[in-house]
């Protein structure tokens, strides 16, 4: 069985619902959401997916309220990690919980479902922490990025 590409899991349309998501959340919500995929990690995933936070720069929001959505396509390892602020007020278990929603989804092949799934439940958080402010501006991209470790 081959295995896929972080840039092959996802089809552009795929891409496009994921990118829509990350905006339909962000326009309710002073917090940054990012998802970013990998071909594969050598390290402990929660460990590679802050390097990655801090290598995209989200510790530097306003609120620091950015949620990394962290994929290792070939590992299957997941990773939901959020930065001071929103980590100050999410409830215990919150990430673990957004974590196997989306493993759930991914296990049975849906992959964009998932992703999907997964920005919606911190989006709610998001909105429900840190709502829209007025002087609000769109410190991240909305785009998935992608890694080959």
């Amino acid at each position: 069985m081959s295995v896929l590409a972080a840039e092959d899991f996802l089809s552009t349309a795929e891409r496009e619902r994921v990118k829509g998501a990350i905006g339909a959340a962000e326009k309710r919500t002073s917090g940054e959401i990012r998802v970013h995929l990998e071909d594969h990690i050598e390290d402990e995933v929660l460990d590679h997916a802050a390097f990655i936070f801090e290598e995209l720069g989200m510790h530097r929001t306003r609120d620091r309220n950015g949620v990394l959505i962290y994929l290792s396509v070939a590992d299957r390892k997941v990773a939901v990690i959020g930065d001071a602020g929103i980590n100050a007020v999410v409830p215990d278990g919150f990430w673990t919980d957004v974590v196997g929603v989306l493993k759930l989804h991914l296990a049975a092949g849906r992959h964009a479902d998932g992703l999907c799934e997964a920005v919606h439940m911190v989006g709610e958080k998001l909105v429900s922490d840190f709502p829209l402010k007025q002087d609000d501006r769109d410190e991240l991209s909305n785009e998935i990025s992608f890694g080959r470790s």
